[in-house]
């Protein structure tokens, strides 16, 4: 199946200049290749992974040394293709596929465009100058290479520079110069020497002036690419390509959590003990409001409904639960006309008979919450004042809280939750929190290895 219709395949998607030295794509063009459906998914997923991991490192305030490593690491595991020849098509057909998903909205292409950056600049970085000066000609940025005399004239002042940003002093082959306006980044921050409207970057600088060339460029193609999307290819490829498209944006790449295998079933005469203990955030609000209003509306009932099959309350048990809960307000003939039916029917006893999986934190940070709902992730949807009284009222220490509010406030809501996580059990969660189950069964591990040590 021809995904791609460009008729020309650009040159930045070959796996190789010319004498043979490796180089990065810089996705100018899309790729006129015969792509697999389930490649096309595929490898949106593997590339998803990796830029999903690298917004967790910068959102954790990782150094750059640590981002390289990162940035390295996540490559080499997600995205080498079985044939090491088909490595550059499985980059380049991932970018433009997601380029897809993430052109629909402001919000999504905002994150898409500075994940991509991100990546680039650590891949450009590890790339030798060859590479570099390839790519800043195909970018069409001027620039000369600095002779030796010119190098020898300037080298007390470019000595000076130097010592300024603790820089060993650039060799003669590995100095260039461009207009200064092309790095005002650098310019600002005076770690280049500027005459004559221009300034002498060393070749460890190049990336400066090379990344914001590559944003711009996909910035503009992310816009042009919605056009297309809502005019044209949404309509066409809707029994194909758009489900997966409108698919991933949202999809959660972790265990389904259909229910938890590692501990089992739960009680409803432990389901209060392990709502305090081991519930998230966003699970804990939804119980706690059921038991004090003996109500939640429709999605209320399904956000924890799911998460209660997830940790592996039973349907009986689960239906004795919300009736004795809902009785108390509606009565219990009403419960069973026009509740007990969508609780059978998400343990897949009613209806197409599906068996329904619990929703991940992406699905719950997207939902939209009205007036009188409580479902939703409290660390996007609660006020500032909310969220530290309900976090406080889960034994959130105060030091601890304050940096939690601030990554909500900054739009890292699973950061926040793993934060709290991490507050609440005293312990690391390098994997982060990216399912409600997921909070629950970790929670349920670490509590269950602290009794073993204390009873041995």
């Amino acid at each position: 199946m021809e995904v791609f219709t460009s008729h020309k395949k650009p040159s930045s998607s070959l796996a190789s200049l010319s004498n043979g030295v490796p180089t990065l794509p810089l996705y100018r063009s899309p790729p006129t290749l015969e792509v697999r459906l389930e490649d096309f998914e595929r490898f949106a997923v593997d590339r998803l992974l990796v830029l999903r991991a690298i917004s967790d490192g910068l959102a954790r305030g990782k150094k750059p040394d640590e981002m390289g490593k990162l940035v390295t690491d996540l490559w080499k595991t997600h995205m080498r293709h079985p044939r090491a020849s088909e490595d550059i098509d499985k980059d380049i057909i991932s970018h433009f596929v997601l380029r897809l998903v993430y052109c629909r909205s402001e919000e999504l292409r905002k994150w898409f465009l500075s994940m991509e950056s991100t990546l680039f600049r650590y891949r450009f970085r590890d790339m030798n100058s060859d590479v570099h000066l390839a790519l800043m000609t195909e970018l069409g940025i001027p620039y000369k290479v600095v002779s030796q005399k010119e190098f020898e004239d300037l080298r007390e002042q470019l000595n000076l520079v130097a010592r300024s940003v603790n820089q060993p002093l650039p060799t003669p082959n590995g100095l260039y110069k461009v207009s200064f306006e092309e790095v005002p980044e650098l310019v600002a921050s005076r770690k280049v020497f500027i005459q004559k409207g221009y300034a002498y970057v060393a070749l460890n600088q190049v990336v400066s002036f090379v990344v914001p060339h590559f944003r711009s460029h996909l910035s503009k193609a992310l816009i042009l690419t919605n056009r297309k999307w809502t005019s044209m290819i949404r309509e066409q490829e809707k029994d194909r390509l758009t489900p997966i498209v409108e698919a991933l944006a949202t999809s959660y790449l972790g265990p389904d959590y259909c229910q938890d295998k590692e501990f089992g079933e739960i009680s409803l005469k432990d389901i209060d003990q392990v709502a305090r203990t081991s519930f998230p955030l966003c699970m804990q609000h939804l119980f706690n409001t059921l038991r004090e209003d003996h109500h939640l509306k429709h999605g209320g009932r399904m956000q924890l409904g799911l998460f209660l099959k997830g940790v592996g309350l039973k349907l009986d048990d689960a239906l004795a639960f919300w009736k004795a809960e809902f009785s108390q307000k509606v009565g219990a003939e009403r419960f069973d006309k026009e509740y007990a039916y969508s609780i059978r029917h998400n343990y897949g006893k009613e209806g197409k008979r599906t068996d329904y999986t619990p929703y991940s934190c992406q699905k719950i940070i997207l939902s939209t919450p009205g007036v009188g709902d409580h479902h939703g992730c409290p660390y996007r949807h609660f006020s500032e004042e909310n969220l530290r009284a309900a976090l406080g009222k889960m034994g959130v220490s105060s030091r601890a809280l304050d940096d939690i509010v601030e990554k909500a406030k900054s739009r890292h809501y699973q950061l926040a939750c793993t934060l709290t996580f991490e507050a609440l059990h005293a312990t690391s969660c390098d994997a982060g929190i990216n399912h409600p189950n997921q909070y629950f069964s970790d929670s349920q591990k670490i509590l269950k290895e602290k009794n073993m040590s204390t009873t041995a």
